[in-house]
């Protein structure tokens, strides 16, 4: 979408079609970006981005519909090619956040044990894997296996999740905590609280710095947004 385009559109409404679902603003069926057919799966998908775009001001704001830009994302860009979008977000199965824990302080590693081995315990669970765990911020080497199942995890993934889960691994940093919210493992409050873990304790330990705050609620809002768009879809 433009950045700025002046509103040229009364209302939006969801419209049921053969292959899913399409957006009609005054009639007339929305278009991608790349002028492909605008077709989601779900009817709460398709409701929930016609109130975007009934909800829109004078002008069309991208930042204020971000549905509607993960549903464009992934009808131009992931659907064209999803194994080679795949392979991008499962690379960061080689470094997961989660895999990363600090020695001190005290505080910090408790805090970092009860947020990440749940979801840790979860996976190698799921997946019939096991984690290396590094100390300190040098790379640690995945085992094999683990590397494996969990690319493959992500490439039966479709398009329209994986639009979804591109932010969502790359705001948290871990391949682990997106495919346990495509698998409704885990509350997204849970996830999130995990993955912006050591943002909120430097925070929290250093002062409110205004910059870092606003940062860190812009990426909280984007994660949620991507988070809200899987579970509307079917």
């Amino acid at each position: 979408m433009a950045a700025s385009v002046k509103r040229f559109w009364k209302t939006a409404e969801p419209i049921g079609t053969a292959d899913g679902w399409g957006i009609l603003l005054d009639g007339r069926a929305l278009k991608t970006p790349a002028r492909a057919a605008f077709v989601i799966h779900g009817q709460a998908l398709a409701v929930a981005i016609a109130r975007e775009w009934n909800a829109c001001g004078a002008e069309l704001q991208p930042s204020a519909m971000p549905l509607t830009g993960l549903a464009n994302a992934a009808i131009d860009h992931v659907a064209p090619d999803p194994a080679r979008f795949a392979a991008d977000l499962a690379r960061y199965g080689e470094g997961d956040l989660l895999c990363y824990r600090a020695q001190m302080p005290p505080t910090l590693v408790a805090a970092q044990s009860a947020h990440w081995d749940p979801l840790l315990d979860w996976a190698r669970r799921r997946f019939e894997i096991d984690f290396a765990i590094a100390n300190e911020v040098i790379h640690v080497s995945q085992p094999a296996p683990t590397i494996e199942r969990l690319r493959e995890a992500i490439e039966r993934v479709d398009p329209f999740r994986l639009a979804a889960l591109s932010p969502i691994v790359t705001i948290g940093g871990s391949l682990v905590g997106a495919l346990a919210l495509v698998e409704r493992a885990f509350p997204v409050d849970t996830v999130w609280d995990a993955v912006s873990l050591d943002d909120r304790w430097q925070i929290e330990r250093w002062g409110a710095d205004a910059e870092a705050v606003a940062a860190l609620a812009a990426r909280h809002r984007d994660f949620l947004a991507a988070a809200r768009f899987l579970d509307l879809l079917v």
